[in-house]
């Protein structure tokens, strides 16, 4: 009977000092929620509950990184928020739990390694398309305007394709035939950018210059004019491509030979 007793009173105590294991975690987890949920009343406006453009300013103050920084966008990726220029308590949580950031401190170190998880190739081109998404700001609305969209250009892309990007907006700004730009359009600049900084890297006379010297070319043969960057799909961006291609072939021919 003792050894009987004895043996459930350890059954007992093995459970039960599993439990508060469990516990433990979970209370950890639930307090860790709680700072997350604090942190964001502190910028929410309290009459609509969310995180509103001034609130969104506050945050950028106390995380020392100006409002227009590609970080914040980036942040919004991170919370896949909707609505530009407001966050709500559920993106919130969800941003910055995966973040595990529950304070400003730990958030303003996290930016950096956000930065590297959205310039990764696999996550890059869901964080542009996301970008254009963003800045609809109507439920069916499906354009950008030029301005805005140059901004954009410059800010999601501009530090990688420097020379195509600043290109691209100096025509953009000039042309008369194109208002607003689609997404359709948007992402094809970025598969015709990406497909050029691939190929330039063979080809040893790339320069900034070159990308101008390059859209000359083509349309002088009649290959592509400005008006074809807006109204054709990706096989013009292939076509215009074509020419570093090229080069960088006959380089490899002239070194075997």
């Amino acid at each position: 009977m003792r050894r009987s007793a004895s043996r459930k009173t350890g059954q007992s105590n093995s459970t039960d000092s599993a439990d508060p294991f469990l516990s433990a975690s979970g209370k950890a987890s639930s307090k860790e929620m709680e700072r997350i949920d604090n942190l964001f009343y502190t910028y929410a406006n309290r009459s609509s509950g969310v995180i509103d453009p001034e609130g969104i300013e506050a945050l950028c103050s106390d995380l020392e990184v100006n409002h227009t920084d590609v970080r914040v966008l980036m942040l919004a990726w991170k919370m896949k928020a909707e609505k530009q220029g407001y966050f709500t308590l559920e993106e919130w949580r969800r941003g910055l739990k995966s973040l595990r950031a529950d304070n400003v401190n730990k958030l303003k170190k996290s930016l950096p390694e956000l930065e590297k998880e959205v310039k990764r190739p696999s996550n890059f081109m869901d964080f542009y398309a996301y970008s254009f998404r963003y800045c609809l700001t109507e439920e069916k609305q499906k354009s950008v305007d030029i301005e805005s969209v140059c901004e954009l250009l410059d800010l999601v892309l501009g530090s990688q394709c420097r020379a195509q990007v600043d290109y691209f907006i100096e025509y953009l700004k000039v042309q008369t035939d194109y208002k607003v730009i689609n997404m359709d359009q948007w992402m094809g600049f970025f598969r015709f950018c990406n497909e050029i900084f691939c190929w330039s890297k063979y080809y040893k006379h790339w320069d900034p210059t070159f990308w101008r010297d390059l859209y000359k070319d083509m349309e002088l043969v009649g290959i592509v004019s400005p008006h074809d960057f807006l109204s054709y799909s990706v096989e013009v961006w292939i076509r215009v491509a074509l020419k570093p291609l090229l080069l960088s072939l006959l380089l490899v021919l002239k070194n075997i030979l």
